[in-house]
């Protein structure tokens, strides 16, 4: 079992906005399990938080751009690039505006930031998606194409074609994602001249200068146009150099182009919340066939771990029977509706209840067409859930367990007598205060019959 990560202290860094121009502050924080990449505007009111997922991206010119409730994130994959190719889980992203510091414009800064404070192991088994068939997107408009097909390690390819003389094709490969440091980190951001003589004209690359973004010089540069980039960039001469960049930069890899593609891909897909145990190879990528990629996987991934039902050896000898569920649950029947708890760790655990024609319920829930209630089916996986966050407590038996909430509660399938009802529970957060926040799925027949996200706490019995 290979356990989540975070970092192990909190630190900062500090830089500008490549497009905003803007001084920024970010601090790495660490987080809980299951918490991944979550961004915190503290410069704002209620420090209001975006979760690095892909169904935020709002938009993809020059960054991969996010928005929550009006709360902006803009270009996150260089951040979440270092973080995935540090090995981590869990972390919480500080800013004091909406555009992480540039700095070079490759991860280099970001992951001896991580390697600085160190990364520690955490009481939590790793989320891992393993590719077991090709999936595909094409972009019709560009023939980008993104596939990832099953592999033993998540790899990455990148093939890109500019179709520029100064450029050209190239490609880059990384093989296993520990060589990220050493192989894709230091690799900067680029454009082209005739792209950045658009973005200074609106304004868009204010925090740009020579020292963090490769310029190509695709085009023979006016008098008009060398003396806007040398104003732009405070310099009193600018020249271009041999191998058709920009002055005052020195290639760190002949392909760091495609190396850098390759480092906005992992960071885009680190928007799926999900590692992947799969080799992705990515034809002509860009934010915006990277992103849609990331939100067609992500969909595929939950839709594939809703109707994923647990498999259990319901004739081995339960974790609790009945009289043990009794000696910690306040239910008595008819109210009680588990009858053994099967597994449990920290962090989840997994019940069942057998369903008889014989229940209280049935005698007046359609008689005639006997159907177990959908709030019912509730109930019993909050009382799994009960099992849980009482088990945290040396005397269960003196508390009392409460509903807070109930959100995004869906009935998929009818539960009928004769069924056998599995409750599987897990944490969306830690416990904190006797406060359990937990994702609830309840299964029969092989498929999924009720999910919900509960709220519960326990209090003392006064």
């Amino acid at each position: 079992m290979v356990k989540q990560t975070t970092i192990k202290s909190e630190i900062s860094l500090k830089g500008v906005g490549l497009h905003t121009g803007k001084e920024v502050t970010m601090t790495f924080k660490p987080a809980p399990v299951n918490n991944g990449f979550t961004f915190v505007r503290v410069d704002l009111e209620g420090q209001p938080v975006v979760e690095a997922d892909a169904t935020y991206v709002v938009n993809t010119q020059r960054g991969t751009n996010l928005e929550k409730k009006g709360v902006k994130i803009q270009t996150s994959e260089h951040v979440l690039a270092a973080f995935v190719g540090c090995d981590v889980d869990n972390v919480i992203i500080e800013l004091d505006a909406s555009e992480p510091p540039i700095m070079d414009g490759s991860s280099k800064f970001f992951v001896e930031a991580i390697e600085t404070v160190g990364v520690e192991e955490q009481d939590a088994e790793r989320k891992v998606y393993v590719v077991k068939e090709v999936i595909s997107y094409t972009d019709e408009n560009t023939g980008s194409e993104i596939i990832v097909m099953p592999a033993d390690d998540y790899q990455i390819t990148t093939m890109v074609d500019f179709g520029t003389k100064v450029l050209g094709t190239q490609n880059a490969t990384l093989k296993n994602i520990a060589d990220f440091k050493s192989e894709i980190a230091d690799s900067r951001t680029f454009s082209f001249l005739h792209e950045l003589e658009a973005l200074l004209e609106h304004g868009l690359i204010k925090g740009g200068d020579l020292n963090n973004a490769i310029v190509y010089v695709d085009k023979e540069i006016s008098a008009e146009t060398m003396e806007n980039l040398k104003t732009a960039f405070g310099k009193e001469s600018i020249t271009v150099k041999p191998n058709g960049i920009l002055d005052n930069l020195t290639l760190h890899h002949p392909n760091e182009a495609a190396r850098h593609k390759l480092l906005d891909v992992i960071g885009d897909l680190a928007l799926i919340g999900t590692r992947i145990r799969g080799k992705v190879i990515a034809n002509k990528p860009g934010h915006f066939v990277n992103t849609q990629f990331a939100k067609k996987l992500s969909k595929i991934i939950k839709t594939e771990q809703r109707n994923q039902v647990p498999v259990y050896d319901l004739h081995k000898e339960p974790l609790m029977d009945i009289h043990k569920i009794m000696a910690m649950l306040p239910h008595r029947p008819p109210f009680l509706l588990v009858d053994r708890i099967l597994e449990m760790s920290s962090t989840h655990v997994v019940g069942l209840k057998n369903v008889t024609m014989n229940e209280n319920f049935f005698v007046g829930h359609f008689p005639g067409a006997p159907v177990m209630p959908g709030v019912l089916i509730v109930e019993a996986m909050a009382q799994t859930g009960g099992i849980l966050v009482l088990s945290t407590v040396p005397d269960p038996e003196n508390y009392l367990t409460y509903f807070m909430k109930m959100d995004n509660v869906k009935f998929k399938q009818k539960v009928l007598p004769g069924d056998t009802l599995v409750f599987k529970c897990e944490l969306i957060t830690p416990i904190r205060r006797g406060i359990c926040h937990m994702q609830a799925n309840a299964y029969a027949n092989g498929k999924l019959v009720a999910e919900a996200e509960l709220m519960a706490q326990i209090a003392k019995n006064s």
